[in-house]
């Protein structure tokens, strides 16, 4: 498969201009100032030299034909500056980015448009730039009003559009008029829930038609639905490159290691106290392989192996705590029955049975206490452990239909009924 985007070695500088001289002045103010330091006997002022900040900097990676790749990151990371690189709307400073195919670009509202022009000629004027004849336009021309929902005011000038109306129109002309790669910022939150929903959609069909996407957002739950690989942006730099999982839980952990097994008793330091100590933990699936992402309608097992070291009366109680990115619980989870152990090793395991969680990232923290004269907490090892739950969409129980994130943490299969009322 050959690759419809190179990139190698980009980098991108700009030079800081606000601690240089202006860039012009007028002779007022060149005699003003001139006076000035004669009053006061000061000498001239020595501009200082423009600081150069590199918003990319050595940028390397590739996109196979028919891929989605996400791009993700912090404001200020580099993921705007690199998709206009790749839409040629700004020259890189070093390095090449090779682009095999029409690229649509989808950068901000409104960009590409003209804002004297009504709905109806933008789509022919955007079409143009995109290299199509108007027979080819016509042909499309329906659709695109049809999905952006905006044929009422086809015939007025887009100054005049919300924003949210221009977007639907921009991605709309970006999507139908059939670019080999689409490059789609952040823009799409400008719309609402209902249009989210038809543009992730129509993404989906893009890819599966065997066109290229590339994508940026902050929205984890669309990245891991949509796009098959991902790109992680840190000051400019890849940080991380591969499965949405892997990556998104790259990005949410900050420079910590999270992963979907632990072994603490490497580590050189011992979790836990006297009584109890933390051996490892793990996440498996269904086939009882260590994983770090789980598909949305399959079980899941979470694994903590533990010592008890010395005999006790207390009962133990293992703790699962099941986190979600922003530090809000998802719930705990402990067994029925506290256990008396004799000394020992011993795994603890929960079984969390598919179609249950919602799609998304989760911490898992490791915990043990026990009860007998009071309470005791013998360890709590807080995001010990990570896992990503990835809904397919295809096959996806209750969507219906429906490709944006649902909302909640849990998302539970339950049973239904329906029949005529008597």
């Amino acid at each position: 498969m050959s690759n419809a985007i190179t990139v190698e070695n980009l980098s991108k500088c700009y030079s800081l201009a606000g601690t240089a001289a202006p860039a012009y002045g007028t002779l007022r103010d060149t005699m003003a100032e001139a006076a000035r330091r004669l009053i006061k006997r000061e000498p001239a002022s020595q501009a200082k030299p423009a600081e150069a900040f590199w918003a990319l900097r050595d940028v390397s990676f590739n996109v196979n034909e028919g891929d989605v790749v996400g791009v993700v990151g912090r404001n200020g990371a580099g993921k705007s500056t690199l998709l206009k690189v790749l839409s040629r709307i700004t020259a890189p400073t070093e390095g090449l980015a090779r682009i095999r195919g029409r690229v649509g670009s989808l950068l901000e509202v409104g960009t590409g448009f003209h804002p004297e022009l009504s709905g109806r000629e933008n789509i022919f004027f955007n079409g143009a730039i995109l290299g199509l004849r108007k027979h080819e336009i016509r042909a499309r021309f329906d659709e695109i009003v049809d999905f952006a929902g905006i044929a009422d005011f086809l015939d007025i000038p887009i100054k005049r559009y919300s924003s949210g109306m221009k977007m639907r129109l921009a991605f709309s002309v970006a999507a139908h008029l059939e670019p080999e790669i689409m490059i789609v910022d952040e823009v799409l939150a400008v719309g609402d829930a209902e249009f989210q929903k038809k543009c992730l959609g129509k993404m989906k069909d893009i890819s599966s038609g065997g066109r290229t996407v590339l994508f940026v957002s902050h929205s984890m739950e669309s990245v891991t639905s949509l796009c098959s690989r991902c790109i992680l942006l840190d000051r400019g730099q890849v940080r991380k490159e591969g499965t949405p999982s892997e990556v998104i839980l790259e990005y949410l952990g900050g420079d910590g290691e999270f992963s979907g097994c632990a072994d603490f008793s490497s580590q050189g330091k011992m979790v836990g106290d006297d009584h109890v100590q933390l051996l490892y933990g793990e996440i498996t699936d269904a086939s009882g392989k260590a994983a770090l992402e789980i598909d949305i309608r399959k079980p899941l097992t979470v694994r903590m192996g533990f010592r008890v070291k010395r005999r006790s009366d207390n009962r133990l109680v293992p703790n699962f705590h099941f986190v979600v990115p922003g530090g809000a619980y998802a719930f705990v989870s402990t067994p029925d029955v506290p256990a008396t152990l004799a000394p020992g090793d011993y795994e603890a395991s929960c079984n969390i049975p598919g179609d249950f969680l919602n799609d998304g990232s989760y911490f898992v923290g490791l915990a043990m206490t026990s009860y007998g004269q009071g309470q005791t907490v013998h360890f709590f090892e807080q995001s010990a452990l990570t896992f990503n739950v990835r809904d397919p969409l295809e096959g996806s129980v209750g969507r219906h239909g429906y490709v944006n994130v649902m909302p909640g943490v849990v998302r539970p299969r339950l049973m239904w009924a329906i029949k005529e009322a008597r």
